[in-house]
């Protein structure tokens, strides 16, 4: 009686033991489920849906002005590595200008942006004046911008050509009609409109250097240069990572500034992948066609992102051996 009396009284502590150890959990990750309802079902929505339906898309000859869409499976996808094909030109043509505007971009999206923070980091008087300034044309939207340099750089009425001419510089330069004007044009309207923004990354990341480091590098008499590249450029080395990926991917995805100012031209030169996307399925009706560009462009990057990423990763553990 008194070892039934003691196993039930075990039993009835272990059920106690369980639902307050149990308990609590259960109403924590409950709780833990409930604040990222909001996030995963945007997610969901807005990301994965988009997603599935783009490939579903790639897959068929998706045109949605007609009512049947017939499943063509990879022939999206192999027409654009047909050379016979009539998709083939163009795309590849885009692509190439994707990255010509990509190559000579970033670049300069990296270093006159670090250059920008390496002075917005010094103390002067006027120093938060001097950051408005650089950072201030990024909160413009690209219709402004692109429409405020369309007039800029008009061959006949544009200010750029008159105040060259003021000054005895040639003053009939075709900025956006012809090349390599048009893509001068792009390229600096772009460095204008968007250095502001990786400055302040840059800032950021300068600013989390440790003082100490460069008075160290100072006492072993290190100069200017020296305290830079041993002591600057590696304590922004993340920094520089991420402003490097997020320019890569803004400078593959330009279209707006080709859109507006030169409308691909002079003929398709400045016509980007983005362009002939948008061309192609919105314009042409040519859904599944354009699906099939956009993953192949999206893999493009998503390769170029994995090298990058090695890049850096073996310079890093070079340097630290």
């Amino acid at each position: 009686m008194a070892t039934e009396t003691l196993n039930r009284g075990s039993t009835a502590a272990g059920k106690a033991n369980a639902r307050a150890s149990g308990g609590k959990p259960r109403s924590s990750e409950l709780m833990a489920w409930l604040f990222l309802a909001p996030y995963l079902v945007l997610f969901t929505v807005f990301v994965l849906a988009p997603i599935v339906l783009g490939i579903w898309i790639s897959l068929h000859d998706w045109d949605f002005t007609l009512p049947g869409k017939p499943f063509v499976g990879l022939t999206n996808y192999k027409d654009l590595f047909d050379s016979g094909s009539v998709t083939f030109a163009p795309f590849w043509h885009a692509m190439r200008a994707t990255g010509i505007f990509t190559v000579f971009s970033v670049p300069l999206l990296l270093v006159v942006p670090l250059a920008v923070a390496l002075v917005m980091n010094k103390k002067f008087r006027g120093r938060n004046i001097f950051r408005a300034v650089f950072f201030a044309p990024y909160v413009l939207g690209v219709a402004v911008v692109g429409i405020l340099w369309r007039f800029l750089l008009d061959a006949n009425v544009g200010v750029v050509n008159s105040l060259m001419g003021a000054v005895g510089l040639p003053d009939h330069i075709a900025w956006l009609s012809s090349i390599p004007e048009a893509w001068i044009s792009l390229i600096g309207v772009t460095v204008w409109w968007t250095l502001g923004f990786n400055a302040v990354i840059f800032l950021a990341g300068l600013q989390d250097v440790p003082g100490e480091l460069y008075e160290a590098a100072k006492m072993d008499g290190a100069g200017a240069w020296a305290s830079f590249r041993h002591v600057t450029l590696p304590g922004i080395r993340q920094v520089t990572i991420f402003v490097t990926m997020i320019t890569i991917i803004a400078s593959a995805n330009m279209f707006g500034q080709s859109f507006i100012m030169t409308n691909g031209g002079p003929g398709q030169s400045t016509r980007t992948a983005i362009f002939y996307i948008a061309e192609t399925g919105l314009q042409n009706f040519q859904m599944g066609s354009a699906a099939a560009a956009s993953w192949i462009l999206t893999l493009a990057l998503m390769l170029v992102s994995v090298v990058l990423f090695a890049a850096f990763r073996e310079r890093g553990e070079g340097k630290a051996r």
